[in-house]
């Protein structure tokens, strides 16, 4: 019989984690790369982690439409700012697009999870809405942040637009591709493993993470390929 609730890890247990990262920052050290980067990006996770852990509690309790909407708005804007993170030239020009792109492929899939595939009651709960979108979200930011890299990239070398835009999109899309051919056989994905140590049986977790994938999968694609499509004419007249 599988436990009903999650094992509880003490504070004292969690920093045992810490000793692999302290040998990678070792490393870091040693061969003179920019631990500084990395530091700050493991002390934003700590202190990001920390606080929406505490602002979820409250958000939860709370279970209010207006304070989920604009929890969702500031998901939306976070994830198109930092997709453009790798043309911070052209960041400010596209940031527009990307959040356009983000809402036709990304919250409309979430609206259909929402409200297609969950029974839930009511329908927008931010304890299933908060964390889908959150997937959603960051998955279609990370195609985007790589197709704009490559297509600039592409478009830098004198290709044209369309076999710019071709490549971008199939590079994007590699890593949840990968992903794909992995679950069940390489990796036991987040949802999933989160569930099943929860107490849920494993056939229903299996569902809802077939549900995540796919979610993933449509989503970045429609976002990235909506994305590539209406910065098509701005990029064309700047590197033609």
């Amino acid at each position: 019989m599988m436990n009903e609730s999650v094992q509880i890890i003490p504070l004292s247990n969690l920093l045992i984690v810490f000793i692999p990262v302290a040998i990678v920052l070792v490393i870091y050290l040693n061969w003179s790369l920019n631990i500084k980067e990395a530091g700050y990006s493991l002390t934003r996770m700590l202190l990001q982690l920390s606080i929406i852990g505490y602002l979820l509690g409250v958000i939860f309790d709370i279970g209010n439409g207006w304070v989920l909407l604009l929890v969702i708005t500031i998901m939306l804007f976070a994830s198109g700012w930092i997709a453009l993170r790798t043309v911070e030239k052209l960041r400010v020009e596209l940031l527009g697009r990307a959040l356009i792109a983000i809402i036709v492929g990304s919250v409309s899939i979430l609206l259909l999870i929402m409200l297609g595939v969950l029974d839930l009651e009511p329908w927008y709960s931010s304890q299933y809405m908060i964390p889908l979108a959150g997937m959603i979200f960051a998955n279609s930011m990370n195609c985007i942040s790589l197709s704009i890299d490559r297509l600039v990239s592409e478009l830098k070398r004198d290709v044209g637009y369309i076999e710019a835009r071709n490549a971008a999109f199939q590079a994007a899309l590699i890593p949840i591709v990968n992903s794909l051919f992995a679950v069940g056989l390489v990796t036991l994905p987040g949802m999933m493993t989160g569930q099943i140590l929860s107490g849920v049986d494993p056939l229903i977790a299996a569902r809802y993470q077939i549900m995540v994938m796919c979610m993933i999968f449509g989503s970045a694609g429609i976002t990235t390929a909506f994305f590539l499509k209406i910065v098509e004419k701005k990029l064309s007249s700047r590197y033609s």
